[in-house]
Parts: C-alpha cells; sequence; structure tokens
C-alpha cells in the first residue's frame, strides 16, 4: 500500500519517537509490513492492540516485539497459547532470539525456568496464577494471546475471557488472531475492560493462495477470470457435470464407481507439478496412517540418501529416551521408514515425541508429505507450498457437518510459505456430491465472526467469591464479552419490540369496530379455538388409552368387530401382544381371510369383545389354506356385528366452552356487517403480539444472564456447604483450587472421603473416570474388582445426586465419570509394560492409540497433582496421590515432561 510523502514522514516521525522499534527491526531479516508497524507501534505508544490478520501473515511479530519491549524495560512478557506444541515451538522460537536463561516454559505438565522475565506458557496456567494471585505475576507488563480467536471454542474457551478481565489494569494484552468479521465488536470490548487498545486489521496474504479441484487425476483451477468478474472454471463445471450425469460412474476405468485417486498417486503428482511440501487434511487419525501405509506400501520416495540419514539422525536424537522394550508396539519402526521417505501422519493419537519429530523435520523440509487430523491447523507452525482437502466434512465432536467458511480458511490458510514460495495452492480433491460452486463460495467468503463462549463454572464462582466478593464478582461477568455481545443483541431485540408496537397500534385502528371493542370480542373467538382443541386433544388421548388398554386385554380366541379399514368385519384373535401396554398389536384374523396385526389406531373407540371360538394349539397362519378354513369357522359362529354408534364429543358437554359461545353471541360486535375483516386483522393482531411476548422473554433471559448464573450457582454451593454466606467454607477454599471440567465433583468426592483408603495405583484408576472421555460409542468398560470399583460406584452415585441439583437450579450438568481408561491406568501405574496396558485395552474394546495413553495418563497425572495439594497434607489420600503420579511419570509417559 503507497504512502503519499507526508504520511511517509509523519510514520518515520512516530517511528523516531519509538526507538525500541528501530531496536527491534533492525535485528530482523525483512522489512516490517504495514499492519505490523501499525501494530508494533501502538505498543511500543503504551496501548494495548488486537491485531487479525491471516495464518502466515507475521502476526507473531507484535507479540515478539512485546517480548522485546519487555526486556528492554526490565519487565516481564507471558506468552500464552492454547495447547502444549504450539508453547514448545514457541519456546524454541524465542530461546534461540534471546537465550535460555531468559525464557521459561510453564504448560502444566513441563517447568522449565519459570522465574524468567519471559515465559511461555498455556492460556490455562496463566488463568491459576490469576487465581492463586501468584508472585510470579510481579512486574508483569504485556501478555500476548497467541490463537485469542480460541475464545469461541465451546470446551476451553472461557479461559481466554477469564484471563483479559482478571489481569491487572496495568498489564498490556497483545491479542493475535485469524481474520474475523467483527474484530471491531471484539476490539470495543477490549477497550471497555483493558483501556486503550488498537485494533489493527489486515486481510492481506503475503503469499497468494490458488485455489484447484483435483477431479480424478486432473487438475482444474477452481476460478476463472471473466470480464464481468471472477467465476468457477467452466472446465471444471462441465467435467463434473458429465461425472454427475453419468451417476458417478468413470466410463475410461471400465464401468467401475468414480473414487478419488490413490492416495500416492496424488502425493506423486504434486510432486511432479513442484507443489510439495503438502499437508494433506484427513479429518480421521485411522485415515492418516492408512495414507502413510499406502504411500510406502506403493514405493513413494521424497527424499535423497543424504536427506534420509539426516532425518534418521533427528529420529535417533528425538527418541533416544524411548525404552527399547516399547519400540514394537508404538509403531517406531514403520514411522521411521516412512520419515526417511519424507512421508508422515500428524494427529492427536501420535505420541508427542513421534508429532514433535514430525514438525521439525517438516519445518526443516526433510518430510515433504504430512497426512493430518485438523488439529495441526490450530497454530504449530508448520507451513506447507499445498494444502490438500480429501472431504469437505468432519466430525465436530456431536455429528459429521460441513467445513465453515473459517475452517476452510484456517486449513488452507497453511498454504504458501513466506519468502520462500511465490504463491501457495489449495487444492480440494473431488467425489461426488461435491459442487465446485459449493466449495468456491467457502473459498470467497470472508464472515467469521467470533462468537464468546464464556460462562462462569463452580471454580471460577468461588474464586470470584473469595478474591474480589459477590458484588464485584457480579459486575465482572457483566463485563464479560459474551454478556458484551449478549447486550448487543438485546439492541437488536428492542428495536424489533418497538417496531412490533407500532404494527399492533396500525391493526388495532384497522380492526375498530362502531359497535364495541373487537380486540376483546377477538380473545373471545381465540379462547373458545384453544378450548375446542384442548378439549379434542384430551378426548383423543383418552380415547387412545382407552383403546389400548382394551387391545391389552385381549385373550387369543376372542372374536371383535373391526370397525372401519380394509380389515373391517368380524376378525378372531390369534397371538394378543406381550409387547408396550401404551401400543399393543394384537395378530387377527378377518372374515376375509385377512391376516396381520391391528393396533390403536385401526380403532375409534374401546374394542368389545363379541364372543370366543375355539381355535387349534398351532395355527399356521401364512398358509391360505389355515386361513381359509379359520375364517370360514368364524362366519359360522353365529356372532353378528354390532350396530354403529355415533360418539359423542366432549366439547358437546363441556360448560366451560357453552358459556364462552353465549358469551360470544351476546357480544355487540357478533352483529357487526364487517365482522370477519375485521377478525382478519384481529388474527394478524394476535399473532404479532405473540411474537412480540417471546421477544420480550429473550431480552428478560439475555439481560444480566451471566450474573443471574452466577447467582444459581452460588445458591447450589452454599446448599453443598461451600459458601457460608458470601465467605468461603473450608470445603470451598478446597474447590477454588481444582481446575478441571469435574471440578465440584471431585471437590465433593475428597468431601465425602469416598477415596479415602485407595491405594496409588486404586486412585489413579478412580481418578482417571473424571478426566476420561472415550471417543465414539464405547463398550462397557472392565474395571479392577475391589477398592476401584467400589470407589467407581460411589462417585458415579455422587455424580447422579449432583446432577439432580444441577438440574433443579438450572445449571448446565458435569459430565458423567467415563470409567473407560480406569483398568489401563491401573495397570500402567502397577508397572506393567506399555505393550501389555495397550493389548489388554484392545482386548477390553478401547480405542486407546499410545498417543492418546500419554496424554490421558498426563491429564490424570495432572488431576491427581491438584488433589495431592488440596487433601489435608500428610492425609492418606494426599500420600496416594504423590505415590500414584511417581507410578505413572515413567516411560512413554514421562518422555518430555
Amino acid at each position: 500500500m503507497a504512502n503519499s510523502p507526508a504520511e511517509a514522514y509523519a510514520a518515520a516521525r512516530r517511528r523516531a519517537a519509538l526507538p525500541r522499534l528501530g531496536e527491534f527491526a533492525s535485528g530482523l531479516s525483512f522489512e516490517l509490513d504495514p499492519f505490523q508497524l501499525a501494530a508494533c507501534e501502538a505498543l511500543g505508544e503504551g496501548r494495548g492492540v488486537l491485531v487479525c490478520a491471516p495464518t502466515g501473515a507475521g502476526k507473531t511479530v507484535v507479540g515478539e516485539f512485546a517480548v522485546h519491549l519487555a526486556l528492554a524495560q526490565g519487565r516481564k512478557c507471558f506468552y500464552t497459547t492454547p495447547i502444549k506444541a504450539l508453547s514448545n515451538q514457541k519456546h524454541a522460537d524465542l530461546v534461540a532470539r534471546h537465550g535460555a536463561s531468559a525464557v521459561g516454559l510453564l504448560t502444566g505438565d513441563t517447568s522449565i525456568n519459570g522465574s524468567a522475565p519471559v515465559v511461555v506458557m498455556t492460556t490455562e496456567v496463566l488463568r491459576n496464577m490469576l487465581y492463586a494471585a501468584s508472585p510470579t505475576l510481579d512486574g508483569l507488563a504485556y501478555v500476548v494471546m497467541d490463537e485469542v480467536h480460541y475464545l469461541a471454542d465451546r470446551f476451553r474457551g472461557a479461559v481466554w475471557e477469564e484471563v483479559i478481565l482478571n489481569l491487572p489494569d496495568s498489564v498490556r494484552v497483545v491479542g493475535l488472531s485469524a481474520t474475523v468479521s467483527n474484530a471491531e465488536e471484539f476490539g470495543e470490548w477490549l477497550v471497555s475492560v483493558r483501556g486503550d487498545t488498537a485494533v489493527v486489521v489486515d486481510e492481506h496474504r503475503p503469499v497468494p493462495l490458488w485455489q484447484h479441484m483435483m477431479v480424478g487425476s486432473r487438475m482444474f483451477d477452481l476460478f476463472a477470470e471473466r470480464a464481468g468478474g471472477i467465476t468457477v472454471e467452466p472446465h471444471l463445471e462441465r467435467r463434473v457435470h458429465e461425472l454427475e450425469r453419468s451417476g458417478g460412474w468413470d466410463r475410461r476405468r471400465g464401468g467401475t464407481r468414480f473414487r478419488p485417486p490413490p492416495r500416492a498417486d496424488v502425493v506423486t503428482r504434486l510432486d511432479r507439478d513442484g507443489l510439495l511440501p503438502a499437508i494433506t487434511f484427513i479429518f480421521s487419525r485411522a485415515g492418516c496412517e492408512a495414507a502413510v501405509s499406502q504411500c510406502v506400501r506403493t514405493g513413494v520416495r521424497l527424499t535423497t540418501p543424504e536427506e534420509s540419514a539426516q532425518i534418521r539422525a533427528v529420529v535417533d536424537t528425538r527418541t533416544a529416551d524411548l525404552p527399547e522394550s516399547d519400540l514394537g508396539v508404538l509403531g517406531f519402526w514403520e514411522w521411521r521408514e516412512a520419515l526417511e521417505r519424507g512421508i508422515a501422519a500428524h494427529h492427536a493419537g501420535m505420541l508427542p515425541a513421534f508429532k514433535e519429530t514430525v514438525e521439525e523435520l517438516f519445518l526443516r523440509g526433510l518430510v515433504r508429505a504430512v497426512f493430518a487430523t485438523e488439529t495441526l491447523a490450530l497454530g504449530i507452525n508448520m507451513p506447507a507450498r499445498t494444502v490438500v482437502l480429501e472431504r469437505l466434512v468432519k466430525f465436530n465432536g456431536e455429528a459429521h457437518a460441513d467445513l465453515t467458511p473459517g475452517e476452510y480458511t484456517q486449513l488452507t490458510g497453511r498454504a504458501g510459505r513466506r519468502g520462500i514460495d511465490v504463491e501457495g495452492h489449495a487444492v480440494v480433491l473431488w467425489q461426488p456430491g461435491v459442487d465446485p460452486v459449493h466449495v468456491a463460495g467457502l473459498a470467497s467468503t470472508r464472515t467469521y465472526p467470533l462468537h464468546s463462549s464464556f460462562r462462569p463454572g463452580y471454580n471460577m464462582a468461588a474464586n470470584l467469591v473469595d478474591r474480589v466478593g459477590v458484588a464485584a464478582g457480579r459486575a465482572l461477568l457483566e463485563r464479560s464479552f459474551a454478556q458484551f455481545q449478549a447486550d448487543r443483541s438485546v439492541v437488536g431485540l428492542a428495536r424489533r419490540i418497538d417496531r412490533n408496537a407500532e404494527g399492533l397500534a396500525g391493526y388495532t385502528e384497522a380492526m375498530t369496530c362502531h359497535l364495541g371493542d373487537f380486540l376483546e370480542y377477538a380473545r373471545l373467538r381465540r379462547q373458545i379455538s384453544e378450548r375446542e382443541r384442548m378439549l379434542a386433544r384430551h378426548s383423543g388421548a383418552a380415547r387412545r388409552a382407552e383403546v389400548a388398554e382394551s387391545l391389552s386385554r385381549l385373550e387369543r380366541g376372542d372374536v371383535i368387530a373391526v370397525p372401519a379399514g380394509r380389515r373391517s368385519g368380524l376378525a378372531v384373535v390369534l397371538e394378543p401382544d406381550s409387547g408396550p401396554s401404551e401400543d399393543p398389536r394384537p395378530l387377527l384374523l378377518t372374515e376375509d381371510r385377512r391376516a396381520g396385526r391391528l393396533s390403536v389406531a385401526d380403532f375409534p373407540a374401546r374394542v368389545q369383545v363379541l364372543g370366543r371360538m375355539r381355535l387349534p394349539k398351532r395355527v399356521e397362519h401364512r398358509v391360505p389354506r389355515v386361513r381359509r378354513d379359520l375364517a370360514s369357522a368364524l362366519g359360522q359362529t353365529g356372532i353378528a356385528l354390532p350396530p354403529r354408534t355415533r360418539r359423542r364429543s366432549e366439547a358437546a358437554d363441556d360448560a366451560e366452552l357453552a358459556t364462552l359461545r353465549h358469551a360470544l353471541r351476546a357480544h355487540p360486535c357478533h352483529g357487526c356487517d364487517d365482522r370477519e375483516a375485521h377478525a382478519r386483522w384481529a388474527q394478524r393482531y394476535d399473532q404479532l403480539e405473540r411474537q412480540t411476548d417471546t421477544l420480550r422473554q429473550q431480552v428478560a433471559a439475555t439481560t444480566h444472564s451471566l450474573a443471574r448464573t452466577f447467582d444459581r450457582i452460588r445458591a447450589l454451593l452454599a446448599e453443598r456447604g461451600y459458601l457460608d454466606g458470601e465467605q468461603l467454607t473450608e470445603h470451598g477454599r478446597a474447590l477454588a483450587r481444582l481446575w478441571s471440567e469435574t471440578d465440584l465433583l471431585t471437590a465433593e468426592c475428597l468431601r465425602h472421603g469416598i477415596w479415602d483408603g485407595l491405594e496409588s495405583a486404586e486412585l489413579a484408576a478412580v481418578i482417571s473416570a473424571l478426566v476420561f472421555e472415550a471417543r465414539g460409542d464405547a463398550t462397557a468398560p472392565r474395571v479392577p474388582a475391589g477398592a476401584v470399583s467400589d470407589a467407581l460406584v460411589a462417585t458415579v452415585r455422587l455424580w447422579a445426586d449432583l446432577e439432580a441439583d444441577e438440574r433443579r437450579h438450572r445449571l448446565e450438568r458435569t459430565r458423567e465419570p467415563d470409567l473407560g481408561f480406569a483398568w489401563p491406568v491401573y495397570r500402567w501405574a502397577r508397572g506393567e509394560s506399555l505393550s501389555a496396558v495397550l493389548a489388554a485395552a484392545e482386548k477390553n474394546g478401547a480405542e486407546l492409540s499410545a498417543g492418546d495413553f500419554v496424554r490421558w495418563c498426563r491429564q490424570v497425572i495432572d488431576l491427581l497433582d491438584q488433589v495431592r495439594r488440596v487433601a489435608v497434607e500428610g492425609s492418606p489420600v494426599a500420600a496416594a496421590a504423590t505415590g500414584a503420579v511417581r507410578a505413572l511419570r515413567r516411560g512413554v509417559v514421562a518422555l518430555g515432561t
């Protein structure tokens, strides 16, 4: 973007006034972009800053300038990230720049030089520091919040807002975000809670991104430039339409159904076209591993012998501490062979050491084809020349859903390495059902709003009460981005209510009647309609219950009348129904030789037994001759069909309905010549009034919604003995030190002593139920018998009691304990080998990779550490927790911690 001479001169004056920025910029190997300059200047002037820019645009430079300022001023800077892998990577970057003595790392299970002036940490670590009023906060001047848009995450996003709201006023916040369409709204909120904050938005990608679609073995551009603008490439649309018209069949393959090209062919094609290194996103761990195996099996090799030797050296260094006995079960040899060919997978189920090795080798250009799940898209610095999307559908934790434009942009944003590539490439593999126009919409949409997921929880409530008191706690929640957005939505709702009020006034004028109050008359008509509907529902429900009861009482040989339909006439019961009494379906044979089951829907009234006939012990009703003989016998019983009777409706005898009808006929407006025209306006009035009432309820529910939730949480905590008025009890102080999704349930288990007497391995097994979540539908898990089983039963019973209270208080329910990891973690804590533990887990029906096992063990360790600190010092539970942490932290679990 070109500046005028006057603008350039003004910018030079500003930079001269910011000598620290000059020092910082002189140490870079590139010129700062305008958005980087603007953000750094704002920071140098003592303002906070929010930077929104595409992936790969260089946002982290602004965070690194905050580090530079802190070191130059003799102050501290905390650099927070959403995940440990990103923290590790940023720690390595800053150590390389500033030296190991100046930079620390805190990620929950890793603590390196935590008192350094610059500390990289996960956001949860900083949140916990703030609530604990840690002395490490002394001297803190800057907090960099990398990937701050993560506050929209429904599971962990609240932590970002807790940090922003609780940081001392003197701390400057540097928010680094992907491009979001409501950056200004987010910035306004930051100004309201953090003071002067500059919002710097840049939508320019430093490396242009070209969009493609691969149909079979042919690569098409997604867009074409036309005189009228940019459209979908016509040759691509034509090819897709040809395939769709043939039903997805590819005639060139001899009539076989169309399939996307094999993964090895895609990699080979990309290599031939100079489009490697590439990341292929496959939304399945098994799919990633299968892709690597397919490439290796078909002989794909993307490295020279010299590069293979370098890869082996890195692997040997990174995995030197892996126990020799575990290499087989970890799939080490297959993993290393693929790496030496330049191919790898990257997903959350991998061993952390394996993932980190893949990241290093990819950054060094030694691994050139990575098959990854979407977890790689979150911040880890692994840019590629090309990104390939196999599918545009992924599992979002609850169901399979189409990629959103924001997710598409996040994934494809990794294509194009700044300073290396002239351009990046995004390739979508076509398959039947994929519309190029839809893909073009994903690629060109620029509306990605940021929505807060913030909500108060038990631990947060306890800490707010303890640190600032109830009134200030409510006020703090009112200042959250969640409430800020809710209040803004209320403004829109209020405008709609005002417009509706104008509409209601107009309708009132249109239905004005010279004979009387037509609105009153219309309400009588509405009351009559509602009463009639209610009576019809009641009558219908009563009839269905009556018919169901009579059908369930039928016995073999009973003769009844079927009133209507193709089976009308006499029928004999061949088999009563022993199923649910609310919908019995007896098997009947009719006079016209039809056999079948009838239900409540076939009878308008109670079924009467008209007589009985003898049946053979065994009736083969599917045999035509048997049906014919029985139908003949039924006709010879002499039983006659009853006369038809008309059922009198409940409405005919309802006194309230009669009163309403009399009042309607007596109303003056009943005789108006324009009555029905007025009634149509009254109907519109009624509909609009109901809509307006709904809007008013929404406003009432939205205003102060977080503070009201806080009040409901406090009420439950007071009932359970965690609060005494506006003070924390002893149990409340324990709750305030538990940071977990199941914080209150953990506190309740400790308070009631249901884990007392457990040995270390037993406590680890029971604690695992509070952190583990099975992937997909798991089978009923096996758990260790005896003390573990008893403690788990007591834990689940306590959860059920807590969940009932949460329902009564209208609070979000605590997740049910998951017992699926109890057996593996118990065996590991008792010293069994990794291969034995994983084999036992597989035999027990658990889907558990080595990486998953390590990740869940570390989460169990984290909660055990908290239990150890919260439990009474020297108590059996504290001792068991200490022993469990020691027992779990060995082998692959201890590697890298």
